[in-house]
């Protein structure tokens, strides 16, 4: 899919540099886990306020 030719291009160097950030930003995703006050729990109350 990419080639040395399509690299050296300013396309293919955008290309690259997308893949890559992409990659970085599961792995870093990956690292971060939702701690049980900032987890959805599935209640929701109102209170209406007079």
């Amino acid at each position: 899919m990419f080639d040395r030719r399509f690299l050296e291009t300013r396309l293919g160097q955008a290309a690259a540099a997308s893949v890559a950030a992409m990659a970085l930003f599961v792995a870093l995703s990956s690292q971060v886990q939702a701690t049980p006050a900032y987890a959805f729990d599935g209640v929701v109350t109102a209170k209406e306020v007079s």
